[in-house]
This record gives C-alpha cells, sequence and structure tokens, in this order.
C-alpha cells in the first residue's frame, strides 16, 4: 500500500498531468508530454512508448527519452498483445489503449528495480494517457463530421463529397488498405463501385464503375443495415459474431481476383455497412485492412457515424446525376434543332444541284437525245450531292440515338469523324478553313461515344459561329502520357474579358438563340470521368479550349458474375 506521502505526490502528478493533456489536441503531443514527465516522475533512465502494427512480430517504437535505448521490441509486441512475457525488475511497463482496444505501451528502464507499488502508479498514470488519447479521438472524429457537414452544406460536387468521407474514415479508422462507397441504382439487382480511396498505392482505384451482382440472400443480410466486420483466416473469411454471412466478404472481396503474387493488395480485415432507406438497400461503405484483426468494434462504431453522410451524399449524386441528365437531354435537343437550322442550307444546295441534272436526263431520254459522256458526268455531280446529304444525316442520326450514359468507353477519332459529317460543309460553306491533324490509331479513352460527340459538337459549333469568312477552324488530338489532348481553336472575335470568368455557368449566353449550356455540359462530362477543360480567349487572336480525357484501363468496366 502507498504511503500517504507517495500518495499525495501521485495526486498532485496525475493532476497536473491531466490539466496539461486538456490543453493539447494533437495525440503525439500528448504522448511525448506525458512520456516526458512520467519519466522525470519516476527518475528512469529511459521511458519509450511503442505500438505493436498488425501482422509484425516486433513491436514499433514511436517515441523514445532518450531517441537510442536499449529496447527489446519483440518483448514490448508481447506485452502489447497480452502474452504476458516474464517480468524484469529494471523494466516497467503499462498498457495504453486507444480505439476501444489494445494499442501500445509506456514503458521505463532504469539500473535500480522497480517495486509492485512503481507498476500500480505507472499503470494508473497510462489509464489517464489512455483517457486522454481517446478522447483527442473522439474530437477529432467530431471535427470531421463538422466538416463533411460544412461541405454538404456548401453543395460540393457529389463525387468529391464521397472522397470527402472515406478521407475522413481514413484519418481516424487508420485503414492501410482501402475504403469504398458502392451505390445500388434504381433497384437493380447489383452495386456499382462510384469510389474508392487506396491507401497501399498512390495510383488511381481501377475499380471505379465495376458493378457486384446481388442475389436475393445478399439483399437479405443487407436489409438488416447491421454493420459486419470479417476478418481472413485462410482464404475464407469469418463474420466476427460467427454469423454465416461470409458470402457478403467474398462479394467485397474484388482484390481477391489479383494474381498469388500479389498478396500485398488482398484484405485481410473488412467492415461492411449496409446504407438502407425505406424501399430498400441502396448503398454499401466498405472499409478494408491488409492484416486480420486490424479493424475493431470501435472502428465499426465509427464508421457507423459516417453513414448518414454517405446517405447524404448518395442522394445528392442522384439528384445531381438526375439534373446533368435532363440538361443534356435539353441540350441534346437543342443541338439537333439548331444542326438542322444549319444543314439545311448545305442539304437545299443539294438537291438544288441534283434537280435540274435528273430533270435534263429525263426530257433526253423522252427525246432520244443520249450522250453518255455527258450523262456519265451529270450522274457523278448526282452522286456527290447524295453522299453529301447521307453525310449529313447519317452524321445527325448518330448525334441524335446518342449512347448510354454509363459508358466509359469511347473511340475519339470516329466521335470526330460523326461531328465533323454534320458541320464540315457548313464550316466550308462560310469560308472557314477547317484543319484537322488527328493522331491515327489511338486508344480507347474513359468516356462514353455519346458524351465524346456532345464534346465536339458543343466546341466545334461554338468555334464556328465564332469565326468569319477568312478564318480557321483548328482540331488537333494528340496522345500524352495518360490520357489524350484534344485542342479547338479558331481565329474568331474572342470572348469579352469581363464574360470570362461566367462562360461556365449553366445558362449564361450572349447568343440569341443559345441556351448556355454547352460548355457547363462539356466541363460536368469531362469532371466525371477525370477529364479536364480549360479555355483561353483573346479578341484579337481568338479561343483556345484544351480538353483532356483519361485513356480506358483497358476494357469497358466489366460486371462480376
Amino acid at each position: 500500500m502507498l504511503s500517504p506521502g507517495r500518495e499525495l505526490q501521485l495526486l498532485k502528478f496525475l493532476d497536473k498531468l491531466s490539466q496539461h493533456l486538456r490543453s493539447i489536441r494533437e495525440p503525439r503531443k500528448a504522448l511525448g508530454h506525458a512520456l516526458r514527465e512520467t519519466r522525470a516522475f519516476f527518475q528512469a533512465a529511459h521511458g519509450c512508448i511503442a505500438v505493436a502494427d498488425a501482422g509484425a512480430t516486433r513491436a514499433r517504437s514511436i517515441l523514445a527519452v532518450p531517441r537510442e535505448g536499449p529496447w527489446d521490441l519483440r518483448y514490448l509486441a508481447a506485452f502489447i498483445r497480452h502474452e504476458h512475457p516474464r517480468l524484469r525488475g529494471e523494466l516497467m511497463m503499462a498498457p495504453i489503449r486507444r480505439r476501444g482496444a489494445a494499442w501500445g505501451v509506456m514503458a521505463l528502464m532504469r539500473s535500480a528495480a522497480f517495486d509492485r507499488d512503481d507498476r500500480r502508479l505507472l499503470g494508473r498514470i497510462a489509464a489517464l494517457v489512455s483517457e486522454a488519447i481517446q478522447f483527442m479521438d473522439r474530437e477529432r472524429m467530431l471535427e470531421v463530421r463538422d466538416r463533411i457537414d460544412k461541405k454538404i452544406m456548401e453543395q460540393l460536387q457529389p463525387k468529391d463529397l464521397f472522397y470527402q468521407i472515406l478521407d475522413g474514415l481514413r484519418s481516424l479508422t487508420h485503414y492501410d488498405h482501402s475504403a469504398a462507397l458502392l451505390i445500388r441504382e434504381n433497384g437493380e439487382d447489383a452495386l456499382r463501385v462510384v469510389a474508392e480511396q487506396i491507401a497501399w498505392t498512390k495510383g488511381r482505384s481501377e475499380r471505379i464503375g465495376l458493378t457486384l451482382p446481388l442475389d436475393p440472400a445478399l439483399q437479405l443480410t443487407l436489409a438488416s443495415a447491421g454493420i459486419h466486420g470479417f476478418d481472413r483466416r485462410g482464404a475464407a473469411w469469418h463474420e466476427w459474431s460467427n454469423l454465416p454471412v461470409s458470402h457478403l466478404a467474398d462479394l467485397l472481396d474484388y482484390n481477391g481476383a489479383e494474381p498469388a503474387n500479389h498478396e500485398a493488395v488482398r484484405e485481410g480485415s473488412m467492415l461492411c455497412a449496409p446504407l438502407v432507406a425505406r424501399d430498400g438497400i441502396f448503398g454499401v461503405l466498405k472499409v478494408a485492412s491488409r492484416h486480420p484483426g486490424t479493424l475493431s468494434p470501435f472502428d465499426a462504431e465509427l464508421v457507423d457515424r459516417f453513414r448518414s453522410q454517405a446517405a447524404i451524399a448518395i442522394q445528392n449524386l442522384n439528384r445531381a446525376e438526375s439534373l446533368q441528365a435532363r440538361m443534356l437531354t435539353a441540350e441534346r435537343k437543342h443541338a439537333i434543332a439548331d444542326l438542322a437550322r444549319t444543314v439545311s442550307h448545305d442539304v437545299n444546295n443539294a438537291l438544288g444541284s441534283m434537280l435540274p441534272l435528273i430533270q435534263q436526263i429525263q426530257a433526253d431520254l423522252e427525246t432520244g437525245k443520249i450522250d453518255r459522256e455527258v450523262y456519265l458526268a451529270d450522274l457523278e455531280q448526282v452522286q456527290k450531292s447524295m453522299q453529301v446529304c447521307r453525310r449529313i444525316f447519317g452524321g445527325m442520326l448518330s448525334f441524335a440515338r446518342g449512347g448510354a450514359r454509363r459508358s466509359h468507353y469511347g473511340q475519339v477519332q470516329p466521335a470526330l469523324e460523326t461531328t465533323l459529317a454534320v458541320l464540315r460543309d457548313g464550316i466550308e460553306r462560310r469560308g472557314i478553313d477547317l484543319v484537322v491533324d488527328a493522331s491515327a490509331d489511338l486508344p480507347p479513352v474513359a468516356c462514353g461515344q455519346s458524351d465524346l460527340e456532345q464534346v465536339f459538337l458543343n466546341l466545334l459549333t461554338n468555334a464556328r459561329e465564332a469565326s468569319s469568312r477568312g478564318g480557321r477552324v483548328t482540331v488537333r488530338i494528340e496522345p500524352r502520357e495518360d490520357r489524350v489532348a484534344i485542342t479547338v481553336a479558331d481565329t474568331g472575335m474572342g470572348i469579352p474579358p469581363e464574360n470570362l470568368s461566367r462562360v461556365f455557368e449553366p445558362f449564361f449566353t450572349t447568343k440569341s438563340n443559345g441556351n448556355g449550356l454547352g460548355l457547363s455540359i462539356c466541363r460536368s462530362i469531362l469532371w466525371e470521368i477525370g477529364g479536364t477543360l480549360s479555355l483561353q480567349s483573346d479578341a484579337r487572336r481568338g479561343t483556345r479550349v484544351l480538353v483532356t480525357v483519361p485513356w480506358a484501363s483497358s476494357q469497358p468496366a466489366p460486371a462480376l458474375s
């Protein structure tokens, strides 16, 4: 039992330490201060705080005073994991808990042996430090939630909000594999990966757009809305509560298809949080770490706190995509009507050139005046005029049909050819020089074919309308390291400086018959697939628009079955 003097000394030390820890917001600073003060309190030669990483046989020293010390890191790891190593008189240790589980150890060392009372005192100090660290973690969680709530209020782009949520979860759970958000669209029996943050590589996730089938058993499992935790044991997944739902982990373990020598990318621990509304499951929030046992019920509680924000993000995405679809439909209808007005003159010219020739041929046949050479020349002219009409109508039909907006796989050259089939004759008829410099045999890009055609049509239409006779419109397409660069430039009137900051605003236009959606739609399409759009304009030199589109990863995003 402690003497009254020693007890009073400890209480004064704990009170002083507690007051100081309340003023610190960073766990590492708190641990450093606590270690220095505790080492001095016990007059120890060495002090250390170490943690045990999942899968490692040795502990990792995160703080040491002095920096170099004779620490047995295997011994410290055994203590953290409750393996009860044999006590050493000159060494004293106490556990530090964090995120609801054993996390680290505070260790002291000196030449004189520590007694039982010393060890009890260190335990009380470590408990105080653990409580302070867990309070800081809770405060950090509230800060992250507040930050995301502010982003929601700021009407952040839905997919940006997805990654804010995933990044916030990483700062709290410290997952070292990945986190992903999957949504179920329109009651379909499938989940689609809409966002994924990879912790073990700086590369962009190649799983965006991946669809995973939802069979009735999985839908029933998810409908319960309970968060499930899994650890990999050998080749199989096991749910923490031994519930028979390993098929859910198998579904979300889509990295399991990697080659056997890629063990570094396999999940070892996983959390799955269903997002459920009145009409059923509409999404899943997934967090994964590389080693079994890394994630804990405390992490599950953290994920649970972010489910409502993920639900809001998905609802915002659905609304934004619905609005964008309506905007795209409106723009496409407007573009088709505008094209019809534009090409009517070209079609009339083509038909007008054919009619006299056909009438003359008919008259010659009636009178028997047949000149073979004249007929061949006339028929060649009729054929050219018909090809003009066919090219124009073919391009308009292709554009009007559009394509699946979910497709992120297209060919640049055919999209340009479809657009030029409609616009080329009108551009050249206005006396505008059209220059096309496009690399041949470009690989596919990560943008749907109809979206590519929409971008080309909007940019080339703007360039045509800004140009006058004697001007030039230039289209240049060139490959870059990870994407294709498309430049559309004109030598027209340029954009007034006061309007440059507003050209991407929906419904802003200076055209009498425009709707102001063209550039806004282009930017939205490119933002969705990770592309870029930049614009430079000068009243003396015209306007130059640069678009970049990422290469498609390989083939169209597969659906797992």
